[in-house]
């Protein structure tokens, strides 16, 4: 909105003192992320205190951990405080009309609904399953077809890659060293030919022209899987105070590096990496989502005053994978999401360990204390704050793996 004002007011020939900052995407990410901070830590108190109001209490199933049973009570749907204080810098200091914030609002707002009404179902209707699995599933997949139509037919979605060391010095004689704007479905994965993979070459038996054309059929279910994934990932970390939100904030980080070296053509030309119009604004929204989740996790942290629920943990794990998906990162999801798959995969294990050792020894046995693998560690009397932060220090090892990819080839 302020950027529209700023263009407007140099259109028409009047200066207002600062205001020509404005055109910088450093500052208004700066401006975004005081601003959702300051929102979430001023504004969350307020909303813990409606929650506890109108008693959305979490209520803990009793598996036998430490200080669980202390937690009944605790206020949730905390996921309110980041979707609402991300949405004001987001509106105030992004151009609004750009299609990648246009996506990533929409993935906002999708995935917190239903996360929303999942939470709502638990705590107002009483009705302990919440929102059915498969109306969430439904719900993710919705989300995953917006994502991958838009991605694969936008005309505004393009990428320039570099091929050359022609011109230096200015933006116009850097243009010179990358391609044309292209309608590539191409991804970032390491190790690969300049780092690239190209989601046409899976259908290798198609000549080259048919295989870009069809190419759709590979990519969207893939974008599909990839968000669902990654939401549900996300859902199944958030399970022991700040967790979730710790692991998320390290993630949206590299993310949001990701999204200003992409978009600005200095840094992709000294990188050597595509170069993506359009994705500096997906800076502002990272960095808006990383203020407005550090305000929450004031709260969230042990003992925690608030839990996000489904409203924020679906909503950031999906958001994440939006972003990821955007700035041509998802391969680089097993590693920059590190945690949220070993989560999963925790819980893949152990009921498919357990249902195979019952089918074979008529007892079922497991291979984790209990699933996801932080409630593991809980057993073995690990302190919930030493497991969040060992795993955000995991999870910073992971960022600095993903980063290093940058000049990988």
């Amino acid at each position: 909105m302020l950027y529209y004002l700023y263009e407007y007011l140099t259109a028409h020939g009047i200066s207002i003192p600062g205001m020509s900052l404005f055109k910088y995407i450093s500052f208004r990410a700066a401006l975004a992320i005081l601003t959702s901070l300051a929102l979430a830590m001023i504004y969350g108190k307020r909303v813990i205190r409606i929650l506890r109001k109108r008693q959305m209490g979490e209520m803990v199933r009793d598996l036998g951990l430490e200080g669980q049973k202390q937690k009944e009570g605790t206020p949730t749907m905390g996921g309110l405080i980041i979707i609402l204080a991300t949405l004001v810098p987001v509106i105030l200091f992004t151009r609004i009309g750009n299609i990648y914030i246009v996506l990533l609002l929409i993935s906002m707002i999708w995935l917190g609904g239903i996360g929303f009404l999942d939470d709502y179902l638990k705590k107002i209707k009483k009705n302990k399953d919440g929102l059915k699995g498969k109306f969430k599933i439904v719900g993710q997949i919705g989300i995953g077809l917006i994502v991958g139509i838009t991605m694969f037919f936008h005309s505004d979605i393009t990428v320039k890659r570099k091929y050359a060391n022609v011109g230096e010095g200015t933006t116009q004689r850097l243009e010179q060293n990358f391609t044309p704007p292209e309608k590539d479905l191409i991804s970032t994965v390491p190790f690969f030919k300049n780092n690239e993979f190209d989601y046409s070459k899976i259908l290798f038996w198609m000549d080259d022209q048919d295989a870009e054309k069809w190419s759709w059929i590979v990519f969207i279910p893939i974008i599909v899987f990839i968000i669902t994934a990654v939401s549900n990932g996300a859902n199944i970390t958030d399970g022991i105070d700040g967790l979730a939100a710790g692991t998320s904030v390290i993630i949206l980080g590299t993310l949001a590096l990701f999204a200003y070296l992409s978009g600005n053509i200095v840094f992709a030309d000294y990188l050597n990496i595509m170069f993506l119009p359009n994705t500096g604004e997906v800076t502002i929204f990272a960095i808006a989502l990383i203020g407005a989740t550090i305000g929450f996790f004031w709260y969230n942290t042990y003992p925690a005053q608030v839990f996000m629920g489904d409203t924020g943990s679906l909503m950031l794990g999906g958001v994440i994978a939006v972003l990821a998906i955007i700035l041509r990162k998802e391969l680089l999801i097993p590693v920059l999401c590190g945690i949220f798959l070993i989560e999963n995969l925790s819980v893949i294990i152990q009921v498919a360990y357990f249902k195979y050792t019952r089918k074979k020894y008529g007892e079922g046995k497991r291979v984790f204390l209990m699933a996801p693998l932080h409630h593991h560690f809980q057993m073995k009397s690990f302190h919930e704050s030493k497991i969040v932060n060992r795993f955000m220090i995991i999870g910073i090892m992971l960022a600095v793996i993903c980063l290093i990819t940058l000049k990988v080839r």
